[in-house]
């Protein structure tokens, strides 16, 4: 209970202090607390990095107190192309998406129209009578399960704890088959399905363990983004754009992109043969945010946005909830989301809370992670984001790559060189 309420105290605190605190793009500001020389440092690196080839190019930014102190695209954004990276180029975020989907359950709380211990089944009778896997036959991809003594939460969604697997990333290959036998839809799509559709076939599907027992990465915020069509009523795209984005002016993420935002949509790459090439269509499409039947609305990865939109965002939650005079949400619940969640399950140098990964004290005797509380989580496109209440200090280091690369160090070295500019 002390923990909660120093940590309500410190979220009430920033959101007195920093009221009506956005994000200028003014450009590169002088900003007290934050030395301008390393500043310049962690430039020198990041342009290091685009010249040796590590990556093809990012897009950077930095933002102390609400001031961007430092905003840098560089390299390229299609190589083949010879097309150059803008400070408004847009990246497909991944598990970035991870977050707002659970932001948006966050307000479904917050509106008392649920509760984060219901069953999942309340909502979607599909998961009731949940199976966990007891016996798998490669041959055919047959198995056997047994009935969970469990019921599969909100929370364990949110925490990745309730037992679902992630099909083609999942690292349990039995899984992998499974999923892609009963059609589950991982990642991005061009096909015309819903994500309905894909929940009902996954609800059918056998979990890795009991619910609450482990932390195992998952599709739970898919689930929770067909909850909130559910419990609003309305597309969940659509839900997103009312209550997140356009308050928070966010106007270029999207599920799918408008022509005009098409343009400055970032191609994926991978190193081949000492070049960076444009990714090839595997189990997922690349132009999914710009082609196809654009049905399909992933709450764990579907997502696509810019540096300054993902700003906003994790602005508003240093604000305590509030973002230029909007309430978002009550730093009372975002106290509560930041509290670890699930216990010693996924706990080294991070705690999870319910929309991310928080450093901890281990984290914060490691080094290079910042203060304790600091706020991140990645995509699997290579775009990575911190963010830490105490400094008020935003991070944000966007590239799109995918496969082995090329040595990029870029991720850990920017938040390392960042956090070593505090004054």
């Amino acid at each position: 209970m002390k923990k909660i309420l120093s940590y309500c105290l410190l979220y009430l605190g920033l959101g007195a202090s920093v009221f009506a605190q956005t994000i200028s793009s003014a450009g590169n500001l002088p900003v007290s607390g934050i030395s301008k020389e390393r500043i310049a440092k962690v430039d020198e690196m990041l342009e290091r990095a685009i010249q040796s080839e590590q990556v093809p190019g990012l897009v950077a930014m930095i933002v102390k107190d609400g001031k961007v102190v430092y905003h840098s695209a560089k390299g390229f954004a299609d190589v083949a192309e010879g097309k150059k990276m803008e400070k408004n180029s847009i990246f497909r975020i991944a598990s970035q998406t991870k977050a707002i989907t659970s932001t948006a359950i966050l307000l479904l709380y917050e509106e008392g129209k649920i509760r984060l211990d219901d069953p999942i089944s309340k909502y979607i009778p599909e998961f009731a009578n949940p199976q966990v896997l007891a016996s798998f036959r490669y041959a055919d991809s047959s198995y056997t399960s047994k009935p969970s003594a469990q019921v599969i939460t909100i929370r364990h969604l949110l925490t990745h704890t309730s037992g679902l697997g992630y099909g083609v990333i999942d690292g349990d290959e039995r899984m992998k088959m499974i999923y892609h036998k009963a059609g589950v839809v991982d990642l991005f799509t061009t096909d015309e399905v819903t994500i309905g559709e894909s929940v009902k076939r996954l609800a059918k599907l056998p979990l890795h363990h009991e619910p609450g027992t482990k932390y195992t990465y998952s599709e739970g915020l898919d689930v929770l983004g067909y909850l909130v069509e559910i419990v609003s009523g309305k597309p969940f795209d659509v839900f997103l754009k009312e209550r997140i984005f356009d308050p928070l002016g966010m106007h270029d993420t999207r599920f799918y992109l408008n022509e005009a935002q098409g343009t400055r949509l970032v191609d994926v790459h991978t190193y081949q043969g000492g070049n960076w090439i444009t990714y090839p269509t595997t189990f997922y499409d690349p132009d999914y945010p710009k082609t196809g039947a654009k049905s399909f609305f992933s709450g764990g990865a579907g997502l696509s946005s810019t540096t300054e939109d993902y700003a906003k965002f994790l602005q508003m939650y240093l604000n305590g909830g509030i973002y230029d005079g909007f309430r978002l949400l009550s730093p009372v619940t975002i106290a509560m989301a930041m509290q670890n969640q699930v216990g010693d399950l996924w706990n080294w140098d991070r705690y999870y809370g319910l929309a991310f990964g928080v450093v901890n004290d281990r984290g914060v005797a490691l080094g290079g992670m910042g203060s304790k509380g600091t706020f991140d989580w990645g995509g699997y496109f290579n775009t990575q984001y911190f963010a830490d209440p105490n400094h008020k200090i935003i991070g944000l280091i966007f590239k799109q790559t995918s496969g082995a690369g090329n040595g990029d160090q870029t991720g850990w070295k920017f938040r390392q060189m960042v956090f070593s500019s505090v004054e």
